[in-house]
């Protein structure tokens, strides 16, 4: 076993976008600089690795200001003399949609190892050609899926895996909040989100989340049927201006399961929040069910399920959240994005596959454009295999 008091291996990652929001709160702020104050990521045999940000973006006003705020000695506005320096041993990729694919793929035919938001590409076609250039190259690509790593669907999936629904026979899912439209408060959300021409709408969002939770939790997404709708027509930029919202703001869809599984989600940026959390999951068997949020879940299992009777002339007497019991974590779980980051990092140093790349992110991509198609044409749409 190797001594971890030995000098660590030193792993070089150039972080794309980390200007923006997620790549700066979640990703930068919230893994890699807290693995590297630690002194570096300790694996299981013994390893010790340490991460040296390097930031890479277009605004060199912010980047710099970002380096000096957390004390990073390397920053670049140019990403293709990062991507072609040697020393530099992963590329990850924050950065708007549009920009992502031609990014990855210069990254990992220079031989970069790759870690990625999502969605990985604005198509189909090129998401799947991201994952025969990682076949190619031979190198590591891992996609973000870190909602799966969050505490609330961790305890879901520990229900699912001990049996406690017994046959499982639905999903249903909530999401969203009320994004203003940007004139009497700003938006919460860049304006582009909401424009079409820019990669925007909330299938190409959301659809790619959904198709890993469902797989994370319950297996294959076998068909779609899906409406998405854009419910504010007008919104309002950065600057004040309005502009046309031509992106979709709103989807309600119905995924066909393996083992005729139903899943529903609807997914909102036009509603209002009553509900415990911004996203919550609810799983119904035979044997029981389940309601996850991000970090909560509560369970309710059919020996202590109440039975209610619909009387609408009288009022309702039933506690019903009341008649649920939390379920518990039973150990400490760190941010998901961070603990990705450090499977990710230990998948790198191992020289073997992530288990979430670029074929499960392509499904995704795949979901979400089926989904688009179904509601254009009115339609249940079953989904192909994706073969490389």
């Amino acid at each position: 076993m190797p001594d971890s008091s030995t000098s660590p291996r030193l792993l070089r990652i150039a972080m794309n976008g980390v200007t923006g929001r997620m790549g700066y709160r979640q990703h930068l702020v919230r893994s890699i600089l807290p693995i590297r104050d630690a002194g570096g990521l300790l694996l299981a045999d013994g390893t010790r690795v340490q991460v040296e940000p390097i930031l890479v973006g277009r605004d060199a006003t912010k980047l710099a200001e970002l380096a000096e705020r957390h004390g990073i000695a390397e920053w670049s506005t140019d990403a293709a003399a990062v991507i072609a320096d040697p020393s530099v041993d992963i590329y990850f990729d924050a950065q708007v949609t549009s920009r992502r694919a031609d990014a990855l793929t210069t990254a990992m035919k220079a031989g970069k190892h790759v870690f990625t938001e999502k969605p990985t590409a604005e198509t189909l076609t090129e998401a799947v050609e991201l994952a025969r250039v990682a076949a190619d190259a031979g190198v590591t690509a891992g996609v973000v899926h870190d909602k799966l790593y969050l505490p609330g669907l961790v305890k879901l999936r520990r229900l699912v895996d001990e049996g406690f629904f017994g046959r499982i026979l639905s999903l249903r899912g909530e999401f969203g909040y009320w994004v203003f439209e940007g004139d009497g408060q700003p938006a919460q959300r860049p304006s582009w989100n909401y424009r079409a021409e820019d990669g925007g709408g909330i299938v190409v969002d959301m659809f790619c989340h959904w198709n890993y939770v469902l797989e994370g939790l319950l297996g294959k997404v076998e068909a779609v049927t899906a409406k998405a709708v854009t419910h504010i027509p007008t919104r309002w930029d950065e600057q004040g201006a309005p502009y046309p919202a031509t992106a979709d703001d709103a989807a309600y869809g119905i995924f066909e399961m393996q083992d005729g599984v139903i899943a529903q989600i609807n997914s909102s940026w036009a509603v209002r929040v009553y509900r415990d959390e911004l996203v919550e999951f609810q799983i119904d068997g035979t044997h029981g069910s389940a309601v996850a949020g991000l970090r909560s879940c509560v369970a309710q299992h059919r020996s202590h399920t109440p039975k209610p009777v619909w009387n609408p002339d009288l009022p309702v007497t039933e506690p019903f959240r009341e008649q649920w019991l939390k379920v518990p974590a039973n150990r400490e779980l760190d941010n998901g994005f961070k603990l990705q980051w450090e499977e990710f990092l230990a998948d790198v140093v191992h020289e073997r596959p992530h288990r979430y790349g670029l074929v499960s992110a392509a499904r995704g991509v795949q979901l979400a454009e089926l989904g688009l198609r179904s509601s254009a044409e009115g339609r249940r749409i079953e989904i192909p295999e994706i073969a490389l």
